[in-house]
């Protein structure tokens, strides 16, 4: 679907002139955040009217580039490239795994023609996956041969699918052209500091020139070769997402000014993710006691970097081998043994017309989304809340299985997706994972203190069903459990929550207080930017 099919505020609001922020593109391709409007441009929230065409032609089905297409299209990894040319204080590769949903974790290692294989398969069964990415186990750059020998193949047979890979940059300088040579479009570096000191704390080896380097000098070369390799690509017009790990205490500081460098070379999104420190996993940090940052610190770290370089919060630190939309994984149908016994027939005209079907289901949430906008700024204007104060914003949860809608019963849920919401904003700003509440049929009580502590700054959590049990628990805990919006449209539904809460407030049915944790460490993050 063309760009012109969507929607915007002015076509909605009749005699009004939609009101749309200065593209701010960086002359090295790259995207900003206007901090004076608050405004991002080429930020993964933003549709066809924020940012070039050409631009939103490679986004827009893009589930990691594109908040909005996450609800909708699927992404795939293949697992062709075992070996690493670093090493990093939080990763501890895993082979035949399937009980762990981190990077580095696979339970197949395959072979470039096992490959190819397995995305023909999927893309056969799963029609709206649109991207095919090589993030490992190890890095995709220190296997070049792996790698692109994989990309080269499905070029030619699935011409249809963007290629994405990710890297920790270390090879990357010398891997551009060849990366270009096969329309890699999409490109993801892990960046996890732009001091030296910093790095030396995260990185114990490279291995670089035929040797093992260590210390402050592993890390200078590391840092000169990723932003030798993001100034290249940007220059290229390759769009690069940049994965910085928030470690508390060691770079989370530090992670707003690697958000002003990355800014300036030209990336296009910053997706800045929690530690993944379990003493199970095995990895330096976890051995040692380093703990991951709570959701609320995370939270703030990305509040603070707003104005730089625009932020991806919807990632969900897939695995080397997920398949799926993003925060499920579908990778267990699709094994060697089970592609093997399938009937593959890749109808590229099929997979169009299914997508196309995908289109005319995001430009319904597109609507509802842009009408829900306009009538929470419509009613919120009215004498009815004329006494609340404008600024309130607030948290809440939403359990949803995709597609964009409050879709998922509370016992159902892994996950809560986070909106903050604001007088006719509702922003996307994470996801908690959770204890699963229903097991078996029944709910699991024992389970509850541990979903409430996820979503404790939230004043709302919407399902689709929720029981009587934890209905009354979230009541106790002041968090309203909501479902009378079962299966519409998170946004639609979020915002007419909020306008209703907004007016309760207004009848004094209702004391607004702030919830949670969320501003405790925040303000050091702001003072620090």
């Amino acid at each position: 679907m063309s760009s012109t099919a969507f929607v915007s505020i002015g076509d909605l609001r009749k005699g009004r002139q939609a009101v749309s922020a200065v593209l701010q593109t960086v002359a090295s391709g790259g995207c900003s955040t206007s901090a004076g409007a608050g405004k991002a441009s080429c930020g993964s929230s933003d549709g066809p009217d924020d940012m070039p065409a050409e631009i939103w032609e490679k986004v827009k089905n893009h589930p990691c580039y594109s908040e909005e297409a996450h609800h909708h299209y699927a992404r795939m990894h293949v697992a062709v490239a075992p070996a690493c040319n670093i090493q990093c204080n939080y990763c501890n590769r895993k082979y035949d795994c399937s009980n762990e949903s981190r990077p580095g974790v696979v339970s197949q290692k395959l072979t470039p023609d096992q490959a190819v294989k397995k995305v023909l398969a999927v893309a056969s069964e799963i029609p709206q996956m649109t991207v095919l990415g090589i993030a490992g186990p190890g890095d995709a750059l220190a296997n070049p041969a792996k790698t692109f020998e994989t990309f080269r193949r499905l070029q030619a047979q699935a011409p249809d699918i963007k290629l994405c890979l990710s890297t920790n940059g270390l090879a990357l300088p010398q891997m551009v052209d060849e990366i270009c040579r096969y329309n890699i479009d999409h490109v993801t570096i892990t960046i996890n500091m732009v001091d030296p000191a910093v790095g030396e704390k995260i990185y114990p080896w490279i291995f670089w020139d035929h040797r093992r380097v260590t210390g402050r000098e592993a890390a200078e070369i590391l840092h000169r070769q990723q932003m030798r390799g993001l100034e290249m690509l940007s220059a290229r017009g390759v769009l690069t997402k940049i994965n910085s790990v928030l470690i508390p205490g060691v770079n989370d500081e530090h992670l707003i000014e690697v958000n002003r460098e990355v800014k300036k070379r030209g990336a296009f999104l910053h997706n800045i993710m929690p530690l993944i420190s379990e003493a199970e996993h095995g990895t330096h940090f976890g051995l040692i006691g380093q703990r991951g940052p709570t959701a609320r610190e995370l939270k703030a770290v990305q509040d603070a970097c707003m104005g730089g370089a625009n932020l991806m919060r919807h990632c969900r630190q897939c695995r080397a081998d997920a398949v799926g939309l993003l925060g499920e994984d579908r990778s267990e149908e699709f094994t060697l043994d089970k592609i093997a016994a399938m009937e593959v027939v890749y109808d590229l005209d099929k997979r169009r017309s299914y997508q196309q079907q995908v289109e005319a289901e995001r430009q319904q949430q597109h609507v509802a989304k842009v009408e829900a906008q306009v009538a929470a700024l419509e009613d919120g204007g009215g004498a009815r809340t004329d006494d609340v104060d404008p600024g309130i914003k607030v948290l809440v949860a939403v359990a949803t299985e995709g597609h964009g809608k409050v879709n998922q019963h509370f016992g159902h849920a892994t996950e809560f997706q986070i909106y903050e919401l604001s007088r006719g904003q509702a922003t996307f700003v994470g996801h908690r994972r959770v204890d699963l509440y229903c097991q078996g049929g029944y709910g699991e009580d024992e389970q509850l203190p541990s979903i409430l502590g996820a979503i404790n700054d939230c004043h709302a959590v919407l399902v689709s069903k929720i029981g009587a049990c934890p209905r009354d628990e979230l009541k106790a805990a002041g968090i309203e459990p909501v479902d009378a919006y079962a299966h519409e449209f998170i946004e639609k539904a979020a915002l007419a929550w909020f306008t209703s809460y907004r007016e309760r407030i207004a009848r004094g049915e209702v004391t607004h207080q702030p919830r949670g944790d969320a501003q405790i460490r925040q303000g050091a993050y702001i003072a620090a930017a």
